[in-house]
Parts: C-alpha cells; structure tokens; sequence
C-alpha cells in the first residue's frame, strides 16, 4: 500500500492494483508525465483500502487477484462503490487482464469497471485507454463488443429506431396511447 501524495492539478491519479509487482512497475515505467501513481495494492483487500484512502481518479486493475470473496477484480469494484474523487466524481475502473476470457470481461463490466484492455496492450495506447476512462469514456478492444452486446440482450447489428421513425414497431402500450 502507499501513502496519498501531493499532485499537480491536471494530473490523472492512479491506483495500480496487480498481484505482480514486476508488472506493476512495469506500467509505471510507461506511463507519462500526466499520471501520477498515488497508491498500489497486490490484492483485493488491500486495493479497497488504498483506493478509499487515496480517492483515485482511475483504478488500473487486474481480473484476477488474491483475496476478497474470490471474484477478484470485481470484489474491488464493488467493495469501492461510494468512492469519489477529490473532485466528487466517481472513481473509475479500467480492468487491464491477460485473459480475454469472455466471462472475466462481463464481470468486471457488470461490477462497474468503465474499460477492459489486455496486458498485451501498446505501452502507447495504455495512456490514451486511461485518459479516455478518467474522462468518462468507455474503453474495449473491438473484439469484446459482441460478447458485451450478448450480455446486455443487444445484438450486433441492431439499431434502435427513435419513435415516429417510419417502420418502428407498435407495441400493445404504444397502441393504447395512440402512438
């Protein structure tokens, strides 16, 4: 665990939670002036309180950790929930996995995580994925869209029609009211 440092204003503030140092100091190493690490945990329990302690930003997390009820990156995500920011934003979670794993995908998104990158990821991209999460975005790699889109009962390819579009279907509800 590490102690809350001082931070430039226009700073993303990190958490890096890996069960592998070696890994961890790794992201350090290619992140760029902008992101600052204010915490870092090897496991779930720990994670939770560096990230209560610290007030984050993003939480660069990984799927699967030691500890908690046994989920791993989602138990972290959950036992965080409430968590603002300095700013009173909510913090947000980035899941960066080696597994590709359908499941593990679904479950950190399901807990709330706002991205999923895998390890194999461009030490170039890793920034802009978390930029692109601390502002609000959501990050996957395109290969997840179908399982994510499976998951939430969205088919690839649907399109929603807005009402009055010409062909939108009319349910018993829209017909009651004339719609």
């Amino acid at each position: 665990m590490s102690e809350p440092r001082s931070v430039p204003p226009d700073s993303i503030r990190l958490v890096l939670v890996d069960d592998h140092r070696m890994f961890r100091s790794g992201v350090k190493a290619e992140l760029d002036d902008s992101m600052v690490i204010v915490g870092e945990a090897p496991d779930v329990d720990s994670a939770i309180v560096v990230v209560a302690q610290t007030r984050p930003d993003v939480v660069l997390l990984d799927v699967h950790l030691p500890g908690g009820n046994g989920n791993g990156g989602s138990d972290v995500i959950s036992g965080s929930r409430g968590v603002t920011t300095e700013s009173g934003e909510p913090v947000r979670f980035l899941a960066l996995s080696v597994s590709d794993s359908a499941e593990d995908v679904i479950a950190v998104i399901r807990a709330g995580a706002r991205g999923y990158v895998t390890k194999s990821i461009n030490a170039n991209d890793l920034p802009t994925a978390i930029r692109r999460v601390a502002g609000g975005a959501a990050v996957f790699r395109p290969r997840f869209a179908g399982c994510l889109l499976a998951s939430f009962g969205g088919a690839a390819g649907e399109v929603t029609r807005r009402v009055g579009e010409p062909g939108r279907p009319r349910t018993a509800k829209r017909r009651s009211i004339g719609a």
